[in-house]
């Protein structure tokens, strides 16, 4: 038992899991024909079938279980009121990603046989389709009912995550935000607060409402595919599944006492020091590698991070107009082309900021704290 412990709390490391998300993400999610055939060749469509799912669900529920009934931190924390919400997350976020998946892939095969979406229903034929009245409205009215029931259950069984009024002396041993803030306080660990707590979910308001504009492809309007949006669908759920819910998970069961992390099997000690040294990216360039002191003058000190982000932000967009994105210029324009390879840039920003956290302890690549201004 010891053993797998030991395992799982090794692979669930931060700079592993998430590497291994990566390797994973894009083959189970092909955002390209490549990496569908790819994807179809090793089988991993079958994922999406009931078999699949029964086999998911099953393995993280006997990862459940097992984690419940042998270790008392994990125990603790899985049945946290606050942690609650996130582990029903564990099973509604792969379940419906898996029905709205099902329904996709078949109607992708109905579509290579030359067969109308299952969803298509003709407009002449009134008993084909599906009406605002009463259809809808019947099954909006049963999940209100059904939603106001399980959250009055809820109330009535869990006690309110209440805690006594703040008190400087005694302050909790992590201080963690409702759950559904964790993954803007994890951001905050990567990045000042006036780009996680403002520029990026700015970012994130203006992204969701430019899509419309932004996407013109009508396929998949009103009915589910994969094949017809696979990019689009892709970068979606890189986004959602691969930052944000990644992030929340993140924060709520491996980030123990102090903000360190701590394994899902590994006791939350509060005495654990870890020892980081950061360093910003003008101290790596002029001390570490430069072998001298920083200079004086703001700009020459930080020089080497205007160099890397004027690169990244300008550079950047140009360069994957040439080469992996050639074909969104074509049908996008250069308008739209440059609000979309700005946001893609933008959400590409925090997984690059984490994994220079994790392997390099670089805190800023851009570093003035003369004018509060750190990137």
């Amino acid at each position: 038992m010891d053993f797998i412990k030991d395992v799982i709390n090794r692979v669930t490391d931060p700079t592993i899991s998430f590497t291994f998300l990566l390797a994973v993400f894009f083959v189970i999610f092909p955002p390209n024909n490549l990496l569908l055939r790819l994807n179809r060749k090793l089988g991993l469509d079958k994922l999406w079938t009931d078999a699949g799912a029964i086999i998911f669900f099953g393995l993280l529920t006997i990862f459940m279980i097992f984690g419940v009934t042998s270790d008392e931190t994990f125990r603790t924390v899985i049945t946290k009121p606050d942690n609650v919400p996130i582990v029903l997350l564990l099973y509604i976020v792969p379940f419906l990603l898996w029905v709205c998946m099902k329904q996709g892939l078949a109607n992708d095969a109905r579509t290579l046989n030359n067969e109308k979406p299952e969803e298509y229903s003709d407009p002449d034929d009134l008993d084909s389709q599906i009406l605002v009245w009463p259809d809808l409205i019947y099954v909006e009215l049963i999940a209100l009912v059904l939603c106001s029931v399980v959250l009055i259950v809820w109330g009535v069984l869990l006690k309110a995550p209440l805690e006594e009024p703040a008190n400087i002396a005694d302050s909790p041993n992590p201080s963690k935000a409702p759950w559904y803030f964790l993954g803007l306080q994890e951001m905050l660990v990567y990045f000042d607060p006036w780009l996680a707590g403002v520029v990026f979910p700015t970012l994130i308001i203006v992204g969701l409402m430019a899509i419309p504009y932004i996407d013109l492809n009508k396929k998949g309007n009103g009915y589910y595919s994969f094949a017809e949006r696979k990019a689009e669908i892709s970068i979606f759920l890189f986004g959602w599944l691969g930052l944000w819910v990644y992030m929340v998970i993140l924060g709520t069961f491996l980030r123990g006492p102090n903000w360190n992390f701590f394994g899902p099997f590994e006791k939350w000690d509060v005495h654990k020091v870890l020892v980081l040294n950061n360093i910003n990216l003008s101290e790596l360039f002029w001390v570490k590698i430069g072998n001298q002191a920083l200079p004086q003058n703001i700009l020459l000190r930080e020089l080497p991070g205007f160099v890397v982000v004027g690169a990244y932000l300008l550079i950047m967009p140009a360069l994957l107009a040439k080469t992996v994105l050639k074909s969104y210029v074509d049908k996008l324009g250069l308008v739209r082309y440059s609000v979309f390879v700005i946001l893609l840039l933008s959400m590409a920003a925090l997984p690059i900021k984490m994994y220079l956290r994790w392997t390099l302890n670089l805190k800023y690549l851009i570093a003035i704290p003369e004018y509060f201004l750190n990137v």
